[in-house]
């Protein structure tokens, strides 16, 4: 029979510390009531304990915890492991305590593990928000500290130069990522109610366009103040404006007293504009952001503008004649006429042929010749091979069954297993070769008929 723990004296003050001691009774959020040193099972409205009463209401609650312990935990523990382990089952309850992640590890016999276990149960609900308590992570603490110390001088040693601490990445988890938050329990008459210690810290608010002003911006403005100076657009040239108000007479948009802009009649297009005076702002592009003006290559004259010029000639004239003529009729021979140089380099000129679709065309058949036949033996010589072919079969199914054994690598076992192989090979090449011949007879046979 394992032995039944007792919870001492060291996990009571434990309980006793974080717990506190609350002399009237005072409901909780979810409608019960609380007394003493967080008894809730036989607290009552109007409910008053002294000290003593409220340590007796304690070690009362402890005896379901040690009842749970012994029963759910089968790995050998000591005084301290279980008084931390009493204090962490009050706080948390059974319910969750068989649910937890430490139980396994304890049972597991992962000891160690289960103690950092521990320190994973530090939230609570404060105000609907569930956030980490620092008081939790606080008790925790101590708990692990209760479980992990050994009994009575047994330390073990690691001193540093020796075992020279590292960062355990796995362990990200027991770092918050928020910072634990201070609460405070006050009465509200009757009623518990469980506030934080100061407002929340809020968060950063981005600044406004006002207070953004600095250096940078101070730059930016500058920089963006010296390329509207730069690539400008044509209306907006403070130099150019200043000109327009001293002397209107330089205004590109205003009739000038002194030219007349409008081309003469008889003069074509093209000619007008080139001898138009170019207006001082046209040209919104600056001139070193132009590109340069390439001067038009002379084009050569093509080879092929005569025969361009005689097709479009010919495309004109009407073509062919009524359905009802004769084609043949249609087919002239047309003479080149004498006063037309004729072209040999001309490659549309030369090699011409006249094609006449209604006659009748020349088809040379190609000449089959029929595929050699391949010698074949007679019948007599596939009856000797058939013959030959069982009689080494026989022979050698025979020499094997009744020879003697030995003879060594190539004894008459395997000589007679290696001339039955042989005489099988000669049966279906004879059988093989009848077959054949038996097919090309029946195919000549089909086309003689044909």
């Amino acid at each position: 029979m394992e032995p039944r723990h007792r919870v001492s004296r060291a996990a009571i003050e434990l309980i006793k510390r974080f717990e506190g001691y609350r002399q009237a009774a005072a409901q909780l959020p979810d409608g019960r009531w609380t007394i003493g040193h967080g008894h809730t099972l036989t607290a009552r409205q109007g409910a008053e304990v002294s000290r003593d009463d409220a340590e007796a209401l304690l070690l009362y609650d402890l005896i379901a915890v040690a009842h749970a312990l012994n029963e759910a935990v089968f790995a050998p523990l000591t005084q301290n492991q279980f008084d931390a382990l009493a204090s962490f089952v009050f706080n948390i309850g059974l319910d969750s305590f068989h649910q937890s992640g430490v139980l396994k590890r304890l049972n597991e016999g992962a000891p160690v593990q289960a103690a950092c276990a521990m320190e994973m149960w530090r939230k609570a609900n404060v105000g609907g928000e569930r956030i980490v308590v620092d008081a939790l992570v606080r008790r925790r603490s101590v708990e692990k500290t209760l479980f992990l110390t050994p009994p009575g001088e047994a330390w073990v040693a690691a001193p540093s130069p020796i075992l020279k601490p590292l960062l355990d990445t796995d362990a990200q988890d027991l770092v918050p990522l928020q910072v634990p938050v201070e609460v405070v329990a006050e009465l509200e008459g009757d009623r518990l109610v469980v506030r934080r210690e100061g407002e929340p810290t809020p968060a950063p608010v981005p600044p406004d366009d006002e207070d953004a002003a600095g250096p940078a911006k101070a730059a930016a403005e500058a920089v963006s103040a010296r390329l509207s100076t730069i690539f400008q657009e044509p209306g907006d040239d403070p130099a150019a404006e200043d000109q327009a108000r001293t002397h209107p007479e330089h205004i590109p948009d205003a009739p000038h007293p002194q030219a007349d802009f409008a081309p003469p009649l008889d003069e074509p297009p093209h000619e007008a504009e080139a001898s138009a005076p170019a207006a001082p702002f046209d040209d919104p592009v600056p001139f070193f952001l132009r590109a340069p003006e390439v001067e038009p290559e002379p084009q050569q004259p093509s080879p092929l503008e005569p025969w361009r010029a005689r097709v479009e000639t010919e495309d004109d004239e009407p073509r062919g004649g009524s359905l009802f003529d004769d084609p043949a009729a249609d087919v002239i021979e047309e003479e080149p006429p004498e006063d037309e140089a004729f072209d040999e380099d001309d490659p549309f000129l030369s090699d011409r042929l006249v094609i006449d679709d209604a006659a009748p065309a020349d088809f040379d058949a190609p000449i089959v010749q029929p595929l050699p036949e391949r010698p074949q033996g007679g019948l007599l010589t596939l009856a000797a091979l058939a013959v030959l072919g069982l009689t080494f079969f026989g022979g050698g199914i025979f020499w094997a069954t009744y020879a003697r054994a030995g003879g060594g690598l190539l004894g008459p076992r395997l000589v007679g297993g290696l001339a039955g192989i042989a005489g099988v090979g000669f049966f279906v090449v004879a059988v093989y070769l009848l077959l054949d011949r038996l097919g090309r007879a029946a195919e000549r046979q089909a086309r003689g008929h044909s």
